[in-house]
Order: C-alpha cells, then structure tokens, then sequence
C-alpha cells in the first residue's frame, strides 16, 4: 500500500485515492500481503497495516486529545532528530474501536492465527509534543488507558496475539524503569490474547542508528512486566544471543532478519542465528521473526526474506 500514500507524518501525510477506490485498494493490499505471507510459510499472519499512514498516527489520530493540523517542533528519540510532530491539545480519550474493521476483514481472509499492532505509550508520547499534561508519566497513563480500550475491543474478535511496538524503549532505559514498564502493562490489562511488545533500535532511514547499550537493563525489566512475547531487534546491531538468558520466561521473537540491508539471508544463516539464540533460551520458547517491519524493502525482497526467515526457522526446528 505504500505506492498509495504520500508523505510521512501528521497533516504531510495523504494517500492518493479517496471513497470507495482507496477501500478497495487497501482491501486489496491486505490480500495480497496475507498471500505473501502465507506463502512464505509465516504461521501468524497479520495484515501488513496496509490502511495505515502510519504505525503511530493511524491509531492516534481517531483519539481525542491529538492534532495534526498544527503541528510542533520536537526532537525525538533520544535526540537523535527533530520532527514535525503531532500536537496533544487535551484529555487523550478512546472514541470508540478504530481498528476492529480492520481486523474483521483479515479474519475473512486467513484460516491461521492472526496478530494485530498498536503503538505503545512511550512511543506516541516521545512521537507527540506535549501541550495537555506537561509531565510524560500523566501523558503516557493517559494513552495506556486509551490504547488498553482499544486492545479490549480487538480482542473481542479473537486474535492470537496483540502486540504493542515499543521501538523507544531502546532509547529510554531510564523512562522504561520509571514509567514504561507500568504503562505497557496496562495497554495489556484484561486481554485475552497472547501479549507482545516490540523494541528495536528504529527503522534504518538514513540517519545514524547509534545501538544504546540498553537491552541489559530493558530486558530485566520486561521480565518482570505482564507481556508474553518480546519482538526484539538483534540481527542488525549484532546483539549478543546471551541476553535472553535475562529474560527467560518470555517468549521470543528473535529478530535476525534484517530490514535495512537489500541483501537476502541464507537460510543457513538465518538457522544458526536461531541456533545461537538456542544456547541461552528454552528452544520452545524462542520464534523466527526479522528486526522489525519490512516497509523500507521492496516487495520482492522482503517476500524472499520471509520465505528465508521461513526456511531457516525450519532447519533451526530440525536440529
């Protein structure tokens, strides 16, 4: 669906059709991207988020609480650019269910366990300028309870596994102690799907990706939160696979497929990344996955990385 949109945040952020061609459109994108998947041989199947602009403003921007009509000046995680970002102008409040359409249609188009994704707290408060709480916690308690209700109403349709992303929990490790791991746990409260929290290091856009050396602190504490599941980013910043030894009840989603690099890995390399994983993880508890999503690849590569992915996981299972 990205040849569809234009822009990349807030009021910039468009696409090209409008009515019932867009519906269309993006209901085609779903069914093309469950294919892809599908045929790769991904076991959990979600629907890409091809009727999202973007992961964070898609869900913000059917809030109360958020404009992105007159947006502020921040510098975002941790520093590392300044952005054009969204405002918060009040109270954050769920309206009612945003993505539970979204989810009906993917049930209609796959037999297998589906996932579907939400912005975690920390992530729209550091993705948001703050012109309402004046203090990250109060704003970031806000948008848990909002995400939470939301999450409720996804999980009245069944899926098998609600993840929340959490890519600045890499950057925070400190904010991830004194707020984050609270507030994760309350987008969590009550669902009875599989939860799941992704951390990565953020997608490769051509700035400098500097590798905080935070998973030792996060990864203590995300053991102690409510989550089940931890997607994690390890293949591009060469994470040592002995980490999860600090995270041993967790499940695993081991990222070792790389979403910056055109390059597609050798199944073989893919099995004995998650062989290594192996050595410090119950092997029960530990799923293939790449870093993180695949939007910056052209179709054709990310199919192959899957279908790779796919493949290895495989060989990794018999050994």
């Amino acid at each position: 669906a990205d040849a569809m949109k234009t822009g990349l945040q807030g009021g910039d952020a468009d696409w090209l059709l409008s009515g019932e061609a867009l519906t269309e459109a993006q209901n085609d994108a779903v069914r093309l991207a469950v294919f892809d998947q599908e045929a790769a041989g991904v076991l959990i199947i979600s629907d890409g988020e091809q009727r999202r602009v973007s992961f964070i403003t898609g869900i913000t921007s059917q809030m109360d609480g958020f404009d992105y009509e007159t947006l502020g000046k921040k510098w975002i995680r941790d520093g590392r650019r300044l952005a054009e970002v969204g405002r918060c102008t009040g109270p954050v409040e769920w309206r009612g269910p945003i993505l539970t359409p979204d989810l009906e249609f993917l049930l209609t188009q796959t037999i297998s366990p589906v996932k579907v994704t939400l912005p975690g707290p920390m992530t729209v408060v550091d993705s948001t300028f703050d012109a309402y709480y004046g203090d990250e916690r109060a704003f970031g308690m806000a948008v848990a309870d909002a995400i939470n209700k939301e999450a409720r109403a996804l999980d009245a349709l069944g899926p098998a596994v609600i993840q929340f992303d959490e890519p600045v929990f890499s950057r925070y490790p400190e904010k991830v102690a004194e707020w984050g791991i609270e507030a994760l746990d309350r987008c969590a409260e009550g669902l009875n799907a599989e939860t799941a929290v992704h951390v990565c290091y953020g997608y490769p856009t051509g700035d400098a990706r500097p590798i905080k050396p935070s998973y030792p602190e996060i990864l203590v504490l995300l053991e102690g939160s409510q989550i089940d599941q931890l997607a994690l980013e390890f293949q591009a910043p060469q994470l040592d696979p002995a980490l999860l030894e600090l995270c041993p009840s967790k499940t695993i989603l081991f990222g070792c497929v790389d979403n910056g690099d055109p390059k597609v890995e050798d199944a073989e390399q893919i099995a004995r990344r998650l062989l290594a994983a192996a050595e410090h993880h119950d092997t029960e508890k530990i799923q293939a996955a790449p870093n993180c999503g695949l939007t910056p690849l052209s179709q054709s590569i990310a199919r192959a990385k899957l279908s790779a992915l796919s493949r290895g996981a495989q060989i990794a299972r018999d050994r």
